[in-house]
């Protein structure tokens, strides 16, 4: 089977096509584990003002006033989104990246760029429908009775949104969706492979767990950072009721009532969140990986021959 040099200066990591979907079932694992952090950050990203409870007081809060299973609500959502988003993300980077592999043996940072916001564009509009569901069931607990929207689940929430509000709802905040997309999967997945490339090169550390750990803290961090004003915009857009209000008027609104620290609302809980999420996306994946190539090697190994000895 052919092999293909993953970084972008060094010859030292060697990548192999696999399935598209190994992403999207990477990121449900992950999804799954961190889910209360998501559910927090959505909740304080929601909230309008200058108040700042913190992470651990509106978990606590949730606890109080809903019950600890209130912060698994949405679940479903999650889930859905992230077979949509995150399958159609990272697969699209992963098959663009292998292209551009069997060509050149140092792709540059650049054409690694090109391949994320192909694939970050893609996957933020195909997962945008799940991302609203997704939304909605969070926050909803924090709704006056009158207000909550009670979806059973992601299937009933998609079914209702179409029926109540058509279909064109469950694309509202398409470009804040599709830009943060661009840029969490610019700054993930582009950031994870040049800092395993220079861990590989100038630490001690070799192409296993405690490398793929370090580079997807360090691709978390950078994720966060980068992606926190887009991901407030588009939940504050995706909450919203009636009308969709545009992206411009959201960001203007926040900067005059609430200041520029309000872009970063939930920045805590979401690098808390998108770390852990990280870390378990890239390792599941690259777990999947080696199970993958691994049972591909015994598969066209021929098994040799063994000749008796002669007495």
């Amino acid at each position: 089977m052919a092999t293909a040099t993953t970084a972008t200066t060094t010859t030292a990591t060697v990548t192999r096509s696999t399935p598209f979907f190994f992403g999207g079932a990477a990121s449900m694992v992950a999804s799954i584990t961190v889910h209360p952090l998501d559910l927090t950050k959505v909740r304080l990203q929601t909230m309008t003002g200058h108040e700042k409870p913190g992470m651990l007081k509106t978990m606590l809060s949730i606890v109080r006033n809903e019950g600890a299973l209130r912060l698994y609500a949405g679940l479903s959502a999650s889930i859905l989104r992230q077979a949509t988003y995150a399958t159609v993300r990272l697969g699209v980077y992963e098959k663009l990246k292998h292209e551009l592999l069997t060509k050149t043996e140092k792709p540059r940072v650049w054409q690694l760029l090109g391949c994320s916001v192909v694939a970050g564009a893609l996957g933020g509009a195909c997962g945008s429908p799940g991302d609203i569901v997704n939304v909605r069931m969070q926050n909803d607990g924090q709704l006056p009775l009158a207000q909550r929207r009670n979806y059973k689940n992601a299937i009933d929430g998609l079914v209702r949104i179409c029926r109540e509000e058509g279909v064109s709802t469950l694309f509202r905040g398409l470009g804040p969706n599709v830009s943060r997309a661009v840029l969490v999967t610019s700054a993930q997945c582009v950031s994870y492979d040049i800092f395993k490339d220079f861990l590989l090169r100038h630490s001690p550390m070799e192409n296993g767990l405690p490398l793929h750990f370090t580079s997807s803290v360090l691709a978390g961090l950078a994720a966060t950072t980068a992606c926190s004003p887009a991901d407030v915009v588009k939940t504050r857009i995706m909450s919203a009721k009636g009308e969709s209000p545009s992206a411009l008027s959201v960001m203007k609104q926040m900067y005059m009532k609430e200041g520029i620290r309000s872009f970063f609302k939930g920045w805590t809980p979401a690098f808390i969140r998108l770390g852990p999420q990280t870390i378990i996306t890239f390792v599941v994946l690259e777990q999947l990986k080696s199970w993958y190539h691994s049972f591909n090697d015994r598969k066209t190994t021929p098994t040799a021959t063994v000749t008796p000895a002669k007495i």
